[in-house]
Formats: C-alpha cells, sequence, structure tokens
C-alpha cells in the first residue's frame, strides 16, 4: 500500500484531503501542531503525529517509506504577516525547509507544496503560471521562497515536485474562530453572533473561492499522474470573480441576516485585484469547478450553525503595532 505524508493534517485542506486519500485506498499519515487546526478534523484512519514541521529529525523519522508527501501547512496569514512577520514566515518557509529536506532524505519520490496566490502580487489579471512573482507582503514572500527552495533541493537530489496554488478555500471544517483569515468564516462567525461583518476599505476588492472539494482532486492528481512533474499549476475558479461587498450579501441571504456592514479602513499592502486562471489545470488535471460560491457558503453556512458560534481567538501575537495596524486586530474588535 503506498504511503502518503501529509503536513498540516489536522488543518482545514490537510484533513479533507487526508479522507480523500484514504478512500483512495492509500495509507495516509501526518503531522501538525495545531496551532491552525483541530485535532477532531483528523480521522481514526490516519496516523497522526503531533509535532512541527521545522523538526527536522522528527520528519525523517515519520517520513520513513513514505513515496509522496503534501506539504500544506503554513501560517496563511497574508494580511497579518505585514505586522507579524516572524512568526508567519518561521512557520511557513522555515516549515517547508524542515519537510522537503526530510523527505530527500528519507528518498520519498514526490513532493506537493500548496503555495498561495499571494505569490503573484499585484499584476495583470487573471493570473497565469508563467507570470514572473511579485509578492509583496510578507507571508507571499515566504510562498515564493518555499517554491524557490524546493525547485532547489529537488533538482540537486533527484526528486519529483509539483506546486499547487489554490484561490481561496472555503467549506466545513474551516477555522473560524480566527480573527486574523478566512473572510467568509468569520462573517458567518459575526452574523451568527447577531454581528455586522467588517469590510475593510470599500469592500470593492474582487476574489475568487473555491470550494474545498474542488481543490482536493487536483491535488490527488498532482501527486500521483506521472505526466505531470515539476509544474506550477494554480487550482480553483475563475467564473466567479467577486467583490467582497457581493459576498457580504452572498452570506447575508443565505443566513437572512440584516446586512449593514461596518467599514474599517484599508488593509496595508492588500492587493485589490487577485484572480488565476484554471486554463492550466483544465488541461493537465481536467480540472472543473462543481460548487458555485453560493452553493459553497450555503456549506460553510450550515456546518458553522451546527458547530455554533465561537468567541475569536486572538492566537497569535502582533510583532508590529503601528498606526497602521488594523484596529480590528490591535482592539480585539470581533
Amino acid at each position: 500500500m503506498t504511503k502518503v505524508f501529509i503536513t498540516g493534517i489536522a488543518g482545514f485542506l490537510g484533513s479533507h484531503l487526508a479522507d480523500y486519500l484514504v478512500e483512495k485506498g492509500y495509507e495516509v499519515s501526518g503531522v501538525d501542531n495545531l496551532m491552525g487546526g483541530y485535532r477532531k478534523n483528523i480521522s481514526k484512519d490516519v496516523c497522526f503525529y503531533k509535532a512541527d514541521a521545522r523538526n527536522f529529525s522528527k520528519m525523517k523519522k515519520y517520513l520513513k517509506s513514505v513515496e509522496v508527501v503534501y506539504h500544506c501547512a503554513a501560517a496563511p496569514h497574508e494580511g497579518l504577516s505585514v505586522f507579524s512577520p516572524n512568526i508567519v514566515t518561521e512557520t511557513t518557509y522555515n516549515t517547508t525547509v524542515g519537510i522537503t529536506s526530510a523527505a530527500v532524505s528519507c528518498g520519498v519520490k514526490r513532493i506537493v507544496f500548496t503555495s498561495s496566490m499571494a505569490r503573484y502580487g499585484e499584476q495583470i489579471f487573471p493570473f497565469t503560471e508563467d507570470m514572473t512573482p511579485k509578492p509583496q507582503d510578507p507571508y507571499g514572500v515566504a510562498k515564493y521562497a518555499s517554491e524557490l527552495v524546493i525547485r532547489s533541493l529537488c533538482k540537486a537530489h533527484g526528486m519529483e515536485f509539483n506546486i499547487a496554488v489554490p484561490h481561496n478555500i472555503i467549506g466545513t471544517r474551516q477555522k473560524y474562530d480566527d480573527p486574523f483569515r478566512n473572510v467568509v468564516a468569520i462573517m458567518i462567525n459575526l452574523m451568527l453572533q447577531g454581528r455586522q461583518p467588517v469590510i475593510y476599505g470599500d469592500g470593492e476588492q474582487k476574489r475568487c473561492f473555491s470550494f474545498v472539494d474542488d481543490v482536493v482532486e487536483p491535488l490527488y492528481k498532482m501527486g500521483f499522474f506521472s505526466g505531470v512533474v515539476g509544474e506550477v499549476i494554480n487550482v480553483g475558479p475563475d467564473e466567479e470573480f467577486v467583490t467582497i461587498n457581493n459576498l457580504s450579501k452572498v452570506i447575508a441571504k443565505l443566513m437572512h441576516f440584516p446586512l449593514h456592514p461596518t467599514y474599517m479602513l484599508d488593509r496595508p499592502m492588500e492587493v485589490k485585484m487577485a484572480t488565476c486562471s484554471a486554463e492550466k489545470a483544465r488541461k493537465l488535471l481536467k480540472y472543473k469547478t462543481t460548487h458555485t460560491l453560493e452553493e459553497g457558503v450555503k456549506e460553510m453556512v450550515d456546518w458553522i450553525r451546527e458547530e455554533g458560534p465561537k468567541p475569536f481567538k486572538y492566537h497569535i501575537p502582533l510583532e508590529i503595532i503601528t498606526d497602521d495596524t488594523p484596529k480590528t486586530w490591535k482592539e480585539k474588535f470581533f
């Protein structure tokens, strides 16, 4: 039985990927430090190690006889990275060095890295894989640096790799008590508490949102398709490009919530327009969208409603506090 290892396995994406691979018949194990995930996300059918992917010696121990590694672990806090760059970089770039070095040392056949749209920065959209990355915040820099170190080590030691660039992923199991990320989850949690959502700037920033089920299958293929090696592939829908204002209206409509958003100052370094072309994924991975934005949001609403609203946990300290630091974070507004 082929052995697969997942970093960030207790997280939103990692746990869904683990379940998918178990159903496919693979032997799945993984690691998570539980900074951004929940232990209950982990299926009893997987072998779980509570540890940090930066720990090279432990990763070497866990990766013995593993054939494919999916590296999903990170601190995916793009906006926060401008004000907490040390912890975000440590947990994003250094985890990549740790797991990739261990994978090479253990003779792993292939590693699949989940990068981020933050690699592109502010460019002509839709972003395509042939564009030169221009990350403009520490998180994007850490993600792109991770791509470069994976390329370097894999080229030097003959290990296969692929780099996935997911769009903004939404769905069940997303950490919705995190005040620093996951705009859909934050809005749903606030509305369940009878509170208005917060929108930064004028709300005309535009994004595409991908339901988690539509990301897991392409990731699986990037781990096992023999003809897809050494590729960077955008994974996510390019059909529904929506403003944050319109996103809040979709959520409020599904929740029958009287919407009157609270507007705050722009977040520094936030990209205004961000969407990726999915043409390469369609060509190489037969990618297709199975959930519309409204369908994906509805599943999230139903799940969070069943779980119940939660108080927000300010679990990552602000390292830089200035006049530009969002008031929502300085004053723990959520």
